[in-house]
């Protein structure tokens, strides 16, 4: 199986992660076209730095034309900026602010850190008018929806900043759609984020897999004041996760960063068994003495321990399965649901058509998942469905060894699925979302493609 392990020895954000990305191997083209797609006032600026002796890929969000300012800039800006309201009262902002986008300067002993984005949420609902834009969740989601990236791009997108508001709104003790980033931090966040889905996916890997986090230390001003590190947002997202506090005594995990980690790491384990095939570095802004400020992104191969141990060339592992039953609902919201659980982190799903009582045609809906997440899930189904129970059991299974090897078509690489038996490939396929990528890209046929890949393959594998 194909992974990418991230090691957040020094933390993460959404352009140290950008960054990793470009340097592991996914073609800047993709996320400069990206940034396009979204239609926002911003662009992109990649470049190499040295961060300790390390070469590494920093990606910078400019934003009508501007790195975004460091933390205590840009509260002293727009902190004393004149709110006009419709009628008078007091309220309330609680701000969180988060070095997603950076902006660095420096010579040989001068840094600054960018920080520039924030939320706020209102105690009460009220008529107002600022003097600098703030954009709330439905406007984002439909910038996100509108721009001309793949379905499964935009739905990572979505989930990522729902996490990121989700966890600003419990902070907040407020609810999500009440929350609001300020049009710079906004924008930045949106790219951040929506290049971040597009690029992983271009990535193509089955799983994304990450250790520990060093969340860094001491404490960070914020708009009310000042909080230990991590900031309340950025904790309440790395929720469970495994995280410590080392000597470097900064804020090290943005919520931005928290927050594509939350949707996109599936477990967090120190360096798994594997077998490297790419490495990429990608850049923070502040260049710490003796400490590399990068994220590290390593591509390869699962390696199949039993095997090499002269066990059975498969192993067993628990899965959940999750079964619901319905008979009172549109097809179309049926292939949601699908798509839906399967964005969510399911292993599998499918439909059975079934004959229910009083002769009523339905649907088995059938989801298998990890143990750990059947809970998301069920929720998920009642949410989604009219079904008004689920059926939950935990089986084993067997799984083969499996890994990808590229095979270049004329209109551009695919992965080929192999599944091995006892050391002999017992099955091949291509990966259909490469296929489907191509396909989309050059305007030729899905099958066309699919078997020129098989075709490349067997060939190559014969002679």
């Amino acid at each position: 199986m194909r992974i990418a392990y991230l090691e957040c020895f020094s933390g993460i954000s959404g352009d140290m992660f950008l960054g990793a990305l470009i340097d592991a191997g996914v073609p800047p083209e993709i996320l400069v076209k990206t940034v396009e797609k979204l239609g926002v006032d911003a662009r992109l600026e990649i470049s190499r730095v040295d961060r300790s002796g390390i070469s590494a890929t920093k990606v910078d969000v400019l934003v009508a034309g501007e790195k975004e300012l460091p933390r205590e800039e840009f509260w002293a800006k727009h902190q004393g900026e004149p709110h006009q309201h419709s009628h008078s009262h007091e309220h309330s902002h609680s701000h969180e602010h988060e070095h997603a986008g950076h902006s660095h300067s420096h010579d040989q002993a001068s840094h600054s850190h960018s920080h520039g984005e924030h939320s706020h949420s209102h105690a009460h609902s009220h008529e107002h008018s600022h003097s600098h834009a703030h954009r709330g969740l439905k406007e984002i989601r439909e910038i996100i929806l509108k721009a001309k990236i793949s379905p499964t791009a935009q739905q990572k997108a979505l989930r990522i900043f729902e996490a990121l508001g989700a966890a600003e709104a419990k902070v907040h003790n407020s609810d999500i759609e009440e929350i609001h980033f300020h049009e710079v931090g906004a924008i930045d966040a949106i790219v951040d984020i929506t290049c971040a889905a597009a690029a992983s996916e271009a990535l193509g890997v089955d799983e994304f897999v990450c250790s520990p986090l060093n969340v860094g230390g001491g404490t960070v001003v914020c708009a009310h004041g000042t909080f230990p590190i991590p900031a309340p947002a950025t904790l309440e997202l790395l929720k469970d996760a495994p995280v410590y506090s080392g000597e470097i005594q900064k804020e090290l995990v943005t919520p931005t960063g928290a927050a594509i980690v939350s949707v996109l790491a599936s477990r967090f384990v120190r360096f798994p068994a594997m077998k490297p095939h790419k490495t990429g570095y990608g850049a923070g802004s502040r260049d710490f003495r003796g400490h590399p400020n990068v994220l590290r992104l390593t591509i390869g191969e699962t390696v199949d321990e039993s095997a090499a141990a002269g066990k059975p060339a498969y192993s067993t592992d628990e899965i959940a399965i999750l079964e619901a039953n319905v008979d009172d609902m549109t097809p179309q919201v049926f292939g949601y649901v699908m798509d839906r659980v399967l964005a969510e982190g399911a292993l599998d799903v499918f439909g059975t058509a079934v004959q229910m009582k009083k002769n009523r045609p339905g649907m088995l809906l059938t989801v298998l998942c990890r143990p750990e997440d059947s809970q998301k899930l069920t929720k998920l189904i009642f949410a989604e469905t009219t079904t008004l129970g689920v059926r939950m059991r935990n089986e084993s299974r067997a799984v083969l060894a499996r890994r990808h090897v590229e095979v270049a078509t004329q209109w551009g690489k695919v992965r080929m699925k192999l599944a091995n038996l006892n050391g002999s490939i017992s099955n091949y396929a291509p990966e259909y979302e490469d296929c489907r990528r191509i396909a989309e890209e050059n305007r030729v046929p899905l099958k066309l493609v699919m078997q020129e890949a098989i075709k490349i393959y067997l060939e190559e594998k014969n002679g």
